[in-house]
């Protein structure tokens, strides 16, 4: 595929309220995520990994923290004269912050028919995959289809407005529902979308002049008879962020080697903003077991089955087990966390115990000393 033929979208705000503890002051594609990354790592990698370089983030609210991320757009190599990084404002033509997808996509209207690509990719922060995009690309202007989705099979995970396939053998989708209370297994999309610039502009338009509000139902569900989809299979790892559980699941499902290795060892690299800190250091009697642990960590006493973000401080005597412990926050001497996830900055004072269950882990809120 030609790269500088492809205009990439991406939702940085979709589905924030399945996490709404972590994104209360973030945005969904500036969750942490894996010891260094955020959410919008993934997307925006897939996207400049197969040579597009003109990239839209449709914001919503809390996106400060995300602008200090991806900044100019420089670690993706987005840092350009022409095309590169477009951070989108969600204000809709001053009646406020948009409500739903077609309400974003109209607000943005001016910007995508000012871009000279002829084909779009549509893509969400709240499934983590390391996906070759250009073949998506590819095969859907070889099949002649109006759209391609990404799909999985599977569990359908717990997401509003979650499109679930009936896929012909040929590849082609005959069916959409989109389930009110999402359960059992099925073919479900996740969300990264192809189709033409033209054809999401009149599909736009004439969803706003109807007073359509979902893209999923009003959109997509609705043409199922009139338009070509396609679909394209994702297998490997894949995971989707629906809940904190499946955020504590999908980072430490990163412990298994083999998860590890299809998400940032398949040959294409995922990119992130650098930061540059010494090594981690391991103090005399510390033991970690089964963990990440990033660099600028100090670790002097026991970690098993976790994930460690930059700058943890964990003291000596203090047994942090199957927990995610964010950036700077410090862990002090002789205490023990157990299924815990703790925002950036946190601290636990010494001689603490916090203690979750594996079907359900303790928040601790950024900057919250305990």
């Amino acid at each position: 595929m030609k790269g500088n033929n492809v205009l990439g979208l991406i939702y940085a705000d979709a589905h924030s309220v399945c996490i709404d503890q972590l994104t209360a002051l973030r945005t969904m594609g500036s969750v942490p995520f894996g010891g260094r990354y955020r959410l919008i790592d993934f997307p925006l990698s897939n996207m400049v990994n197969c040579g597009i370089r003109k990239v839209g983030v449709i914001t919503k609210s809390n996106y400060q923290s995300l602008m200090d991320h991806i900044g100019n757009g420089k670690p993706w190599d987005l840092s350009r004269k022409n095309e590169g990084l477009f951070i989108l404002p969600p204000f809709t033509n001053g009646n406020g912050v948009y409500t739903c997808r077609i309400d974003a996509l109209a607000n943005i209207m001016p910007f995508i028919k000012k871009s000279k690509e002829e084909y779009v990719v549509l893509s969400d922060c709240n499934f983590i995959c390391n996906v070759d995009i250009g073949r998506i690309v590819d095969k859907h202007i070889a099949s002649g289809a109006d759209i391609t989705f990404a799909y999985k099979e599977g569990k359908i995970p717990a997401l509003e407005d979650v499109m679930v396939f009936d896929i012909n053998s040929e590849g082609v989708i005959t069916d959409v529902t989109v389930p009110v209370n999402p359960d059992g297994e099925g073919s479900y999309s996740i969300n990264i979308i192809v189709m033409r610039k033209s054809l999401l502009e009149r599909l736009v338009n004439e969803a706003v002049t109807r007073g359509y509000t979902s893209f999923e139902k009003d959109i997509i569900r609705q043409n199922v008879c009139s338009l070509k989809m396609t679909a394209y299979r994702i297998d490997g790892f894949c995971p989707a962020v629906d809940s904190l559980k499946s955020y504590f699941d999908a980072n430490t499902a990163l412990l298994k080697e083999e998860n590890l290795k299809q998400l940032f060892h398949n040959g294409d690299p995922v990119y992130t903003k650098t930061a540059d800190d010494m090594p981690a250091v391991y103090g005399i009697g510390a033991s970690v077991k089964n963990s990440l642990i990033a660099d600028g960590c100090k670790i002097e006493g026991t970690v098993e089955n976790s994930v460690i973000f930059r700058g943890v401080h964990i003291e000596k005597g203090a047994v942090v087990k199957n927990s995610i412990i964010m950036h700077s926050s410090f862990i002090g001497a002789d205490s023990k966390l157990d299924w815990v996830i703790m925002d950036k900055y946190g601290v636990v004072r010494p001689r603490n115990s916090l203690s979750g269950a594996e079907t359900y882990p303790v928040y601790i809120g950024k900057s919250i000393i305990i």
